[in-house]
């Protein structure tokens, strides 16, 4: 597989899908890639055709042709005939329920296992995992399935904070994490932080960007690791 999961599209006062450019071009051409699929369903305050033109404004740069599942007649067929499949973010509620309900889950997944490349951010990289239950987002929306694409045997929470905001009475991330992992013990999750991502090269796994990811097994405490950190053992169960 070749999988680019990012936590984010835009850090703040950068221009959209700033960050990372330099991480997109590379990866569209290691793959020569000449043309993607979008899905925007993620997308909610932002119509579909608005949020693709957005992002056709970015993949232009490097001559990429930017085409929206939701313009297909028939979007599986679609996926089948995806040269790149790359999933935006936004709600992970909606996104997961359009996945279902378009019936283009399990092809997403059976194209990125045979080798098509994958690109996403944010909600589109919570649904990388095999559960959405570590996104960050309100249900506003109730999906067929919590069950995701399972491309990772891990959880990733995208836009991954340490702080909790002054005069805020709520759970901390590391806390909400935690009570995940009271009921699913068995899941680990990483907490990938703003402006990271994580790149599946086939069989080796790499933390790109210049901030640690948080790693969180149940019952031992969190661990940070860098991107010349080996993290391998993270999908020593990949496809089984």
């Amino acid at each position: 597989m070749q999988l680019l999961l990012l936590s984010n599209s835009t850090n703040q006062g950068e221009d959209y899908l700033g960050w990372p450019q330099e991480i997109l071009r590379q990866f569209i051409e290691k793959n020569n890639i000449k043309s993607c699929l979008f899905v925007p369903y993620a997308g909610v305050t932002v119509t579909w055709d608005e949020y693709t033109t957005r992002v056709r404004s970015v993949f232009s740069i490097w001559g990429c042709m930017i085409e929206s599942v939701h313009t297909m007649p028939d979007p599986k067929i679609a996926v089948r005939d995806a040269e790149c499949i790359m999933v935006g973010g936004g709600n992970t509620f909606r996104l997961v329920q359009m996945l279902h309900e378009t019936g283009i889950m399990d092809t997403i997944r059976e194209r990125s296992l045979a080798g098509t490349p994958f690109i996403g951010w944010s909600a589109g990289s919570n649904v990388a995992c095999p559960t959405l239950c570590t996104t960050n987002d309100m249900p506003i929306i109730q999906p067929l399935s919590f069950n995701t694409l399972n491309l990772v045997p891990f959880q990733i929470n995208p836009h991954y904070l340490d702080a909790n905001p002054e005069g805020h009475g709520g759970e901390t991330r590391e806390q909400r994490i935690n009570e995940f992992q009271a009921l699913n013990p068995e899941a680990v999750v990483v907490g990938l932080r703003e402006a990271t991502a994580l790149y599946l090269d086939e069989t080796n796994l790499h933390l790109l960007g210049n901030r640690p990811m948080r790693l969180f097994i149940n019952g031992d405490e969190p661990v940070e690791f860098r991107k010349e950190d080996d993290i391998n053992f993270l999908i020593k169960n990949l496809g089984s």
